[in-house]
């Protein structure tokens, strides 16, 4: 019985009317395959399936919830057992772009090169500053992942009334830090430079991303997923301001 329910909760999904459907398409041969329709609304279940990288990534960027949808449950399979390196590989790599950011914005000496004359003993010194710097940055970082992670799964329990299940939670801790992909175009802050104002929009679109993403796995109204995600970004970002002394 456990094993059924199971199975029926890995099956894709309709990127329309987000309900589950056998199978997503039908391949006869190499390259040659036939769309399947969904059984509730009579559409192409998943047409992102033809698509482009591109054209999936700019919906996303335009919060499509079809787009999220196939991103979630048809790509990642975000119910499957192997979304728990996805979930592992994201959280490192959200923990690193959340150093990204803390650095970009309080801007520390993370790496100094010695040059010259310069004495061996003021080199180490360098290394061993920029090490304690680095630690400081990830630490921060990763305190303020854990009071976000924190707020946001007590929001979705007394908020949202979301039933504790250790697979439903996963679900939405995946969903969104995967929809925090816009934090990606920190890095480019790292090689030109741009104006502070940046940040800001970046932080903007995260927000509202995380919105989208938390909709789409838990079929809420969009009010009361926005009230859950601005209040787990408000738990972090008053987290750093405490830790950094400074907005």
């Amino acid at each position: 019985m456990g094993d059924a329910k199971e199975g029926e909760e890995e099956r894709p999904r309709c990127v329309g009317c987000g309900r589950r459907v056998k199978t997503l398409y039908v391949q006869y041969s190499p390259g040659n395959i036939r769309l399947m329709k969904c059984d509730t609304c009579k559409a192409v279940a998943d047409p992102y399936i033809e698509c482009e990288f591109m054209i999936i990534l700019i919906d996303l960027i335009l919060h499509k919830t079809r787009a999220y949808r196939h991103l979630l449950f048809n790509k990642l399979r975000i119910y499957s057992s192997l979304d728990k390196g996805v979930l592992v590989l994201s959280i490192l790599t959200h923990l690193v772009l959340d150093a990204l950011y803390i650095q970009l914005k309080h801007p520390l000496t993370i790496i100094s090169f010695s040059r010259g004359n310069k004495a061996d003993g003021d080199s180490s010194i360098n290394i061993f500053s920029a090490v304690l710097n680095c630690s400081k940055v990830l630490g921060d970082a990763l305190l303020g992942n854990i009071v976000f992670m924190a707020m946001l799964f007590l929001e979705v329990q007394f908020i949202l009334k979301l039933s504790f299940d250790i697979r439903r939670y996963r679900e939405v801790l995946l969903a969104v830090i995967i929809s925090s992909y816009f934090k990606l175009f920190l890095m480019a802050m790292m090689v030109w430079e741009f104006p502070s104002s940046v940040i800001f929009f970046v932080e903007i679109s995260v927000l509202s991303s995380n919105t989208v993403a938390l909709r789409v796995v838990t079929e809420f109204s969009k009010a009361h997923c926005f009230g859950v995600c601005f209040g787990a970004h408000a738990a972090r970002y008053l987290t750093e301001r405490w830790l950094l002394g400074s907005p």
